[in-house]
Order: structure tokens, then C-alpha cells, then sequence
């Protein structure tokens, strides 16, 4: 099943200025920065919950060449495999058990961190949804009332609750909660898992 491409999420303030595609999303804050005298924006990256900041001098065209993934190029040579080196700690009886693997350590870890990924990809899910609403919710709503009671609520987790916890919340913030925190529980419940 082909992943879904990631989605994003514009606000100034209490207000949804776009949400979508990259693309769509930066063409909406394009002209909302090029219209308003003093935009405040914040666009957020819905599947983690994490803000995001782009440029946005110069034209539309500009800004979506600066941001937007060039394309792959194909051709001779070795294709990046998009490997990236970090430093891990483990206990001596880790490094020795990882050194007794047949094909390496780098491949051992790969398929520790593989396997465990298939356990429960449903529940696991559902925990990232709900981390980045939690993400989402202490950057734009953070000094709203209930907050506290709704971060436990989403959480428990106590969607009833939940959504009346956040009621009186500014209509867009409430709808892009209830919306991304209804995608991360469909997709929690994927049959295809």
C-alpha cells in the first residue's frame, strides 16, 4: 500500500489559513504573506504535529523551487540509499551480540528496529497521531483553557471527553484537531496492517 504523501497545515492565529498538499499550502501562505501587513504564521507538518518554516521571498515560483523535493535523478552511479549516520550507546553485551550477527551491525539493528515495527503498527500509529496533536496543540493552543485536561484526555485515551474538553476552542483549532486526530485513529485501524 503506497504511503500517503504528508499533509500540512497554515494558521495565523486561531485561523486556518490553508491546509493540504505542501505545494497548496505554500501557495495560500504565499499570498496570505504577500497581502498581509503583518503576518503571523505558523504551518505545521500534520503526520508529526511539527512546525515548519519556510522562505518566502521572492516569487511563488521561487519559494516552491527553495522548498519543494527536487525530483530524483536518474542515471549512471549508485543511488543515495538515504543512510544517516548517529551515534547509538549500548552495553557491552549489546555491542557483542550485534558483533555476532552475520551480517553486520548496521544490518542487525535494521532488522531489530524492522521487527519491532511490526508489532501492533496499528497501536504505534495511533501513539504518533496523537504525540503530534499534542505537538500541534501546545504550540497554538498551549494558553487555552482546558488544555492540561485535554492533553490528558487525548491520551488516555478519552476522545468523548476530548472533544469537549476543547469545545469552546476557536472553530479552526478545533476542527484541525478533531480532523487530524480522526486520520491518525483510520489509520490505526488500516485492514491492511
Amino acid at each position: 500500500m503506497p504511503a500517503t504523501p504528508p499533509s500540512y497545515s497554515a494558521f495565523s492565529g486561531d485561523r486556518l489559513i490553508a491546509f493540504g498538499s505542501l505545494g497548496d499550502v505554500l501557495s495560500a501562505a504565499k499570498g496570505f504573506v504577500d497581502t498581509t501587513e503583518d503576518p503571523q504564521l505558523l504551518i505545521f507538518e500534520d503526520r508529526t504535529g511539527r512546525q515548519v518554516d519556510f522562505d518566502f521571498r521572492g516569487s511563488l515560483a521561487e519559494v516552491l523551487a527553495r522548498a519543494l523535493p527536487k525530483p530524483a535523478r536518474a542515471g549512471p552511479g549508485r543511488p543515495k540509499l538515504g543512510v544517516i549516520s548517529r551515534e547509538v550507546s549500548l552495553l557491552p553485551r549489546h555491542w557483542e551480540w550485534l558483533e555476532s550477527q552475520p551480517q553486520g551491525i548496521s544490518a542487525g539493528l535494521r532488522r531489530l528496529v524492522e521487527e519491532a515495527r511490526k508489532q501492533n503498527p496499528g497501536e504505534q500509529r495511533a501513539r504518533q497521531g496523537r504525540e503530534a496533536l499534542n505537538r500541534f496543540m501546545t504550540a497554538i493552543a498551549g494558553n487555552r483553557p482546558n488544555y492540561e485536561e485535554a492533553t490528558r484526555a487525548l491520551f488516555a485515551p478519552d476522545n468523548a471527553r476530548f472533544e469537549e474538553l476543547i469545545a469552546e476552542w476557536p472553530e479552526d483549532i478545533r476542527a484541525h484537531l478533531l480532523r487530524v486526530l480522526e486520520d491518525s485513529l483510520a489509520e490505526s485501524t488500516d485492514p491492511d496492517d
